[in-house]
């Protein structure tokens, strides 16, 4: 009878052992990316932007950028095209330039991250869009306010919202998702 309940005790040992080594498959996050918001997961997008400050050289068609790594680049813009430049091009203004390489460089969007700087208020929304990627809002009843910014691949991201720039002026802001469009003006 001892017999029987020691083996019996092995037996459980080596099952409870074996169980316990038993080996899982790493858990997977499954992803899910819409046109209108952008999941960051483990393998972050590839931006394409290209970050710096507007030069001297540059004219009516023709952006100089001095990248934020130092390099000067010369971007060709279309300007029978108001949808290209996105807040205007001032010398020492900070652009974010989309572009591709067709005999040269041209810039298929320019966007003035100084012009869309500062505070922008609409019935629902008042937020300030600072410089570092951070947005204070200034509305204490909303419920999801906008904390943090930025450009990814020629679109705004506001949090998890990702929106188009329709419009961007010294006074007027013009986002577009599939929710519809969204119209803000300069406070000062």
């Amino acid at each position: 009878m001892k017999k029987i309940v020691y083996v019996w005790m092995a037996f459980l040992a080596v099952t409870i052992s074996i169980s316990g080594c038993k080996q899982t498959a790493p858990k997977t996050e499954e992803v899910v990316v819409d046109s209108d918001s952008i999941v960051v997961n483990e393998i972050a997008e590839l931006d394409s932007t290209v970050y710096g400050v507007c030069g001297e050289g540059t004219m009516m068609n023709t952006v100089e950028l001095i990248t934020d790594g130092g390099d000067t680049l010369y971007y060709s813009v279309n300007i029978d095209d108001d949808a290209h430049i996105a807040g205007g091009m001032m010398v020492g203004d900070r652009l974010a330039v989309i572009g591709s390489e067709h005999d040269g460089l041209v810039a298929s969007r320019v966007l003035n991250l100084t012009t869309l700087l500062g505070k922008w208020t609409s019935l629902d929304k008042n937020f300030e869009i600072v410089e570092g990627g951070m947005v204070n809002s200034n509305v204490e009843a909303e419920s999801n306010p906008w904390v943090s910014w930025k450009i990814l691949n020629g679109r705004l991201l506001l949090n998890t919202d990702t929106f188009d720039i329709v419009n961007l002026g010294a006074d007027s802001l013009y986002l577009e998702n599939r929710n519809g469009i969204f119209v803000y003006k300069r406070v000062q």
